[in-house]
């Protein structure tokens, strides 16, 4: 049996060494650093442009694998590219026809799969979509290519601001497929899945963001339902994003729901939040509850920024409160540190400005807006044209066309739209349809308020056939008429007084099934009142009715006004009763029904409801009176005016003048012209016109005189009739040479002076005795036809053609035949007494002028 023996070792103990602290040096690595972005400036004080731009470089040649580093080693073709150089030389090709594919693969950064996702990062960023496209389909047919979720969540982000919905879904699917697979070692011909490409918060965000920029709301509620179900826990970004599909959708009541929701889990709100829900409310056009909402959140100590108060000048503006926005707008300026004003408060501000008239004020804020350093976009540019369009200031709005292509932009739909739309209200029909042509050439197709910016071009200057020409061609063009197609042809046939037509276009509307709102009915009212189809506007009335329109305000000023001009008075004040009964708030056009009595009735209702007056409607409340001759009543009216501040215009001062005239008070015409100088009232036609009848009624011809001097400069544009009346005035009060200086005044300043005027001249200085004038006026007058007219007149004693014969003969003025002709015709009617001295004076002209003139026994 063997014996086994153990030997003992004898261990020795060995002291141990102190411990070793290794001091650990931070040293960024080569890999980190290829991932840092870093900022590079350009500036260029002499041309006034600067330029940022962020680099990044990416793995770069010498830290790729060395079997692929070798493999380039010796290839010319091969370039070591930066990662923001390849993003750029992409950026430079066409993509529709250059070799993109090509360009990358001679990039040596592709071997290393890192730079991927900062390639896509890069290219994604610059925002176009077509080239984004290219550069992933490659990637993919990489052999080293490994699918994940921020390369995905960074396509379907790109697609979403593309609002290219559908192929963001087909993203989200397609990224749920991929699988990378490892091969067993020990099982033969078995491949197991190591990983695959799940979508996480981030990519369902982005998802929904690209539902709710497409108004498919629904969708995305449906995608947060899949989240849940997935237990992916959504973010605060995931509930803004949801909201805010909701919203843009014009579905408030949803996303208050989903605001409900999000803070029932926990996840608070924040200003971003608010601003959406804000948003929501303004998309949905409640304005009103946009303002609470925003009192709420001053309440809760929430500072708002330049989005929230960006909103609150848009409400505001919708809903009128134009002197509060302006005040919002104030104090943004005054406080820029907190939230300055950017380039969509200054365009709301213009938008605001063009919809309370003010165009100078508009180009001011434009104008402050470029000096603050903000460049316009086309966004700014389209809301001045706007401005400008709405008044028919076409020249204004062609300059700022002109500006949009110098600064480099590209003008839109919007901007050949507002210059069309410039010239059709400026009654330049055929300009607007030259500058609608230029935009289908520029490759831009026009849209449905381009077709009725031309519509009404032709409508508003009585074209009617050219409207309809233009309806037809729209719905070629695949584009449907809407209800304010409709509107504008109604108008037009109005205009036009073509009653036919307004039934044509009724019927074309029920065939195409566009259904009336109330602007298209109160344009069909108003169109029959214009061509006295009464009868027919009623009945337009009760069928609004029965369709459950609701009618307005401008509805029954249409009707009442319609009454009045075919003096159906009783039906106005049965459509006025209505409009009390519906508690349809008044309006200023609405109080008339042209009985004083009831005038009277509605002036005093309207001040006690409340609804000032303005200088309109005392105007209507002075021609009230003119014509019902109550002059104290309507010289009362001007006391109350200035008691309410409420300075007259130039209509209410010609009304209140007529009522002096016929009060038989001239003097104060005269005492309130004077008010008006002051005031600095422009003075009218009409204005003149009572004051001269003021100066005749007190026959002072000092008045007259001084009348005379501040009419001047107007000379050549007031009428004949005007001035004649005035040099009338002259002469009838004996002041022939004040008279004569009126008259060379009046040839002075290109007025045309017809046979009236020479026929008042003629008469006073005959009434004086000055013949020689008389000679001297027929004389620059050059035409014998106004001394015909005199000689024919029966004022004229007999003798004068005598007389006129001396005139001549005196001042040597050789007569024609015709002149012969007419005083020998003159002289048959003059009796016996003075057909001899005439025949005499006949032949001693003719011998003295050596003329031979036939003449016939008288």
């Amino acid at each position: 049996m063997a014996t086994i023996h153990h030997h003992h070792l004898l261990l020795l103990h060995i002291p141990t060494p102190p411990a070793f602290k290794p001091k650990i040096l931070c040293k960024i690595s080569k890999r980190d650093a290829a991932f840092e972005e870093k900022k590079s400036g350009f500036v260029d004080y002499d041309k006034g442009i600067h330029h940022v731009s962020t680099q990044v470089s990416g793995i770069r040649k010498d830290q790729i694998p060395q079997r692929y580093r070798i493999r380039v080693q010796g290839d010319r073709f091969q370039k070591d590219w930066s990662v923001s150089q390849v993003v750029q030389k992409v950026l430079e090709l066409d993509h529709k026809s250059d070799d993109v594919e090509g360009l990358l693969n001679r990039w040596v950064g592709r071997f290393s799969r890192k730079n991927f996702p900062l390639l896509i990062k890069e290219i994604t960023q610059k925002g176009s979509i077509e080239h984004s496209i290219l550069v992933f389909r490659w990637m993919k047919n990489q052999r080293n290519y490994c699918a994940r979720t921020d390369i995905y969540n960074m396509m379907i982000r790109l697609h979403a601001r593309h609002n290219w919905t559908d192929q963001a879904r087909g993203l989200f699917f397609e990224m749920q497929k991929w699988r990378w697979y490892s091969k067993d070692l020990d099982i033969p011909s078995v491949f197991l899945v190591i990983g695959q490409c799940k979508p996480d918060a981030e990519t369902c965000n982005a998802l929904i963001n690209a539902h709710g920029r497409s108004g498919q709301w629904r969708w995305a509620m449906n995608i947060m339902e899949d989240m849940l179900q997935q237990a992916i826990p959504p973010s605060r970004s995931t509930y803004n994003n949801l909201i805010n599909a909701c919203g843009s959708s014009g579905n408030w009541r949803e996303a208050l729901k989903v605001c409900k929701k999000m803070t029932e889990n926990g996840v608070g709100p924040d200003l971003v939040t608010h601003n959406i829900i804000l948003s929501a409310y303004k998309t949905g056009a409640q304005y009103a509850k946009a303002l609470s909402y925003f009192e709420l959140m001053k309440g809760t100590n929430i500072r708002p920024d330049t989005t929230t108060l960006n909103i609150m000048i848009y409400c505001l503006t919708k809903l009128g409160q134009y002197e509060k926005a302006i005040g919002i707008f104030k104090s943004m300026r005054e406080r820029r540190a907190e939230c300055h004003p950017d380039i969509v408060t200054f365009t709301s501000i213009i938008h605001l400005y063009s919809l309370n008239g003010q165009i100078e004020n508009c180009r001011a804020v434009f104008s402050t807006m470029v000096a603050e350093g903000l460049k316009p976009n086309i966004v700014s540019y389209n809301a001045l044209m706007g401005a400008y369009a709405s008044h028919g200031m076409n020249k204004e709005a062609l300059s700022v066309f002109n500006t949009i292509k110098n600064s480099g932009l590209r003008p839109d739909v919007v901007s050949y739209t507002s210059l069309l739309n410039s010239y059709g209200r400026s009654q330049q029909p055929k300009k607007a349809r030259e500058i609608f042509e230029m935009m289908k050439r520029d490759k831009l197709k026009p849209n449905l308020v381009s077709y009725n910016a031309m519509i009404d071009a032709y409508g508003s200057n009585g074209l009617l056939a050219e409207a309809v020409e233009i309806l037809r061609e729209m719905e070629q063009d695949g584009i449907y008429p809407n209800t304010v197609s409709m509107c504008t042809l109604l108008a037009a046939c109005g205009r036009c007084s073509r009653r036919v037509n307004i039934d044509v276009v009724l019927q074309a509307a029920e065939m195409r099934h566009i259904k009336l709102n109330t602007v298209a009915y109160n344009s069909a009212i108003g169109s029959y009142m214009n061509v006295g189809e009464f009868e027919k506007a009623t009945s337009m009335y009760r069928s609004m009715r029965k369709s459950k329109v609701t009618p307005d305000a401008v509805t029954f000023t249409v009707l009442i006004s319609g009454c009045c001009k075919m003096s159906k008075y009783c039906e106005a004040l049965e459509f006025f009763s209505k409009m009390m009964d519906l508690k349809i708030p008044m309006t200023k056009e609405a109080y008339s029904s042209g009985k004083i009595t009831e005038a009277e009735s509605m002036f005093n209702k309207m001040k006690t409801a409340g609804c000032c007056p303005d200088v309109v409607t005392y105007t209507v409340m002075l021609h009230a009176y003119n014509a019902a001759e109550h002059w104290e009543k309507a010289c009362a009216l001007l006391q109350e005016m200035e008691e309410y501040n409420i300075q007259p215009d130039t209509i209410a001062c010609s009304a209140l003048m007529r009522a002096l005239n016929k009060r038989g008070d001239p003097s104060k015409v005269l005492i309130h012209a004077e008010f008006m100088r002051e005031r600095e009232i422009p003075l009218s036609e009409t204005i003149f016109f009572e004051m001269v009848s003021a100066c005749s009624l007190l026959r002072d011809w000092r008045a007259t005189i001084e009348l005379m001097k501040l009419m001047e400069p107007s000379f050549s544009v007031v009428s004949i009739g005007l001035l004649n009346q005035l040099l009338h005035l002259l002469g009838k009060s004996g002041k022939i040479e004040s008279m004569m200086k009126l008259f060379y005044k009046i040839i002075g300043s290109g007025a045309e002076i017809n046979c009236k005027t020479y026929s008042i001249l003629l008469k006073n200085l005959l009434a004086v005795g000055n013949w020689r004038k008389y000679i001297e006026i027929w004389w620059v007058s050059s035409t014998w036809g106004f001394l015909r007219i005199f000689l024919y007149s029966s004022e004229v004693r007999p003798g004068v053609s005598q007389d006129v014969l001396e005139w001549m003969e005196e001042a040597r003025v050789q007569p024609s035949y015709g002149m012969y002709c007419d005083i020998l015709s003159f002289a048959q009617k003059s009796g016996a007494t003075y057909s001899s001295i005439i025949q005499e004076r006949v032949e001693s002209l003719r011998r003295k002028s050596g003329n031979e003139v036939v003449t016939s026994k008288v």
